[in-house]
């Protein structure tokens, strides 16, 4: 308790930022949850979905012929292949770096959303999408979204180390801006691909939002409680 009650006082600005998104973003998800299966939301996520494809032939994306294959390649990055080698690649540089503390945090956090993500998904079990064939192979269940869920725990957590590093608001909010946009491209590319409801997509956002700032608060409250005089905070100098 009394690292919380450290962090407050030192950082009582961001804390309270932290509490009021993770509040917002459950209670979000929760919402969403709700009126998916209670069936209010179905009649939407469904004409989202044909809309997204071509009258003539559901098959097609609507624009031009390379559409396919750009959802496909956005789609990736919201690949557990691709967020895999990213968070191994980050953590492995911040341990040779010296900040050991910060890797295990990269990685604590984005095994713990992972986890998370999927039981969930077992729980709601929702099936995926059938008003438009899919672009892509699915096997787990559709609620709420996977890659959608994981590319903002990955990215938005990645982002928000990398506002440590730089100094000044303005490339501070270039980091996290390039953390939201990448998370935005998957979620949709889900929905191009037809493998995901809006509703999926949007639960998966809410709840990676939510993780990301719940371990940021425990990281940042962990640090300042247990902080080593040989070791600083991220990209402030010792």
């Amino acid at each position: 308790m009394s690292g919380f009650t450290q962090l407050f006082r030192s950082w009582q600005p961001r804390a309270i930022g932290s509490l009021f998104i993770i509040t917002a973003s459950l209670w979000a998800f929760f919402a969403i949850a709700d009126e998916v299966f209670d069936g209010d939301t179905q009649h939407l996520d469904d004409r989202i979905l044909r809309a997204l494809r071509s009258p003539d032939d559901p098959e097609l994306l609507r624009g031009p012929r390379w559409m396919k294959e750009t959802v496909r390649d956005m789609t990736a990055l919201g690949g557990y292949t691709i967020l895999m080698l990213t968070t191994f690649g980050v953590a492995g540089f911040l341990f040779l770096a010296g900040h050991p503390r910060d890797a295990r945090f990269v990685l604590t956090a984005v095994a713990g959303g992972w986890i998370l993500g999927y039981a969930i998904k077992w729980g709601f079990d929702r099936p995926r999408p059938d008003v438009v064939p899919h672009l892509s192979d699915v096997m787990s269940s559709s609620f709420p979204s996977g890659h959608s869920m994981m590319s903002a725990v990955v990215y938005l957590t990645l982002g928000g180390l990398l506002t440590n590093v730089v100094p000044g608001t303005r490339l501070k909010c270039y980091f996290l801006g390039v953390a939201v946009f990448l998370t935005l491209l998957v979620g949709f590319s889900r929905l191009s691909m037809g493998v995901h409801y809006p509703t999926d997509v949007l639960a998966g956002w809410c709840l990676g939002l939510g993780w990301a700032e719940v371990c940021w608060l425990v990281h940042r409250s962990l640090m300042q409680r247990t902080a080593a005089p040989s070791e600083t905070p991220l990209g402030i100098p010792g």
